[in-house]
């Protein structure tokens, strides 16, 4: 989730818990053929890729209504980084809150990040990992979530802004005021109920610069008809065996974008990448990436649609 976007244009090894992903079976008694609708199922952490080790996972199993798990993620609240820029430094109008009815586990599986509110007053949710992640030089690492993006459309949806992503560990210390050097990785954004993911590293200096910003290296638009209304895999990969190194992204495991090292001079890239990052889950309200395509909100948009997540997981591989 960027600080700032100016308009830009298989796994199969999971285990399948409680219901099976069955869209219809046909069920025979008594001669007769009946069909029988199953709800999609919620999906197991998927083992690690041959060759990595699971280092990081949450599947949000816990009961109605209850908040995340304290250990492994924290609340980023208000409006900014103590002494970062305000509204989050993208122009979101909502205010994050720790409240359940805005961030909270729905008993079924799921986290939901749910945006509350009308007009330009909303609060809703941002979550962060405390553990910092990396790729060792001479290794990888591999960050999923399986994830549906707000039931919303471009009618009832203007202003959602949902992201899973990371940003540069050095952010922390100084409330991301040296963004974007150090790094961001937008695994998924979707916004304005497009049915859509964008793929984005940001790097480099805030305006122009090696990585054209503020609008980053990016996939553009893809187009995914069902991510407002289905699941879908969202994955990256930081590959440090492989000269010059890449950043792959991935929907439903399908390559969807992917930058190599030599697409920026040497430092810019070892500033954005060759350390530590930590996972961000928010739904943002309003801003400058949702205003450059389509904007929003205005007074169609819906309250109390949420991002729902079902697992994710970071995986690394070690150096041979």
């Amino acid at each position: 989730m960027s600080y700032v976007h100016p308009a830009r244009s298989s796994r199969s090894r999971g285990a399948w818990r409680r219901k099976l992903l069955i869209s219809a079976v046909v069920l025979l008694f008594g001669g007769a053929a009946y069909l029988v609708s199953i709800r999609a199922a919620d999906a197991a952490v998927p083992p690690p890729p041959e060759g990595f080790e699971l280092v990081f996972s949450d599947d949000f199993e816990g009961g109605a209504g209850s908040t995340i798990d304290q250990s492994k993620w924290l609340f980023d609240l208000g409006t900014s980084y103590q002494g970062g820029a305000s509204n989050w430094g993208t122009g979101e109008i909502e205010v994050m809150t720790d409240k359940p009815e805005n961030v909270s586990q729905d008993g079924a599986g799921h986290l939901a990040i749910t945006p509350i509110g009308s007009g330009t007053s909303w609060e809703s949710g941002r979550i962060e990992t405390i553990q910092d992640f990396g790729a060792e030089e001479g290794g990888v690492m591999r960050v999923e979530g399986r994830i549906q993006q707000p039931d919303v459309n471009t009618t009832n949806g203007l202003g959602y802004w949902s992201a899973f992503w990371m940003l540069g560990e050095q952010a922390r210390p100084v409330g991301a005021t040296n963004w974007p050097g150090i790094g961001e990785l937008d695994i998924s954004e979707g916004i304005n109920g497009r049915g859509s993911t964008f793929a984005t590293m940001h790097c480099g200096v805030a305006s122009g610069g090696p990585c054209n910003e503020l609008t980053g290296l990016t996939s553009g638009e893809i187009q995914c008809g069902t991510c407002n209304t289905a699941f879908h895999t969202y994955a990256l990969e930081y590959d440090r065996t492989v000269t010059p190194e890449q950043v792959r992204w991935f929907l439903d495991g399908n390559q969807i974008f992917s930058l190599a090292e030599d697409k920026v001079d040497a430092d810019t890239w070892r500033n954005a990448t060759d350390h530590g990052f930590y996972l961000i889950l928010n739904l943002a309200i309003g801003g400058a990436f949702p205003a450059a395509i389509g904007g929003g909100p205005d007074a169609n948009t819906v309250s109390g649609k949420p991002m729902l997540v079902d697992y994710v997981a970071i995986y690394q591989r070690r150096p041979a």
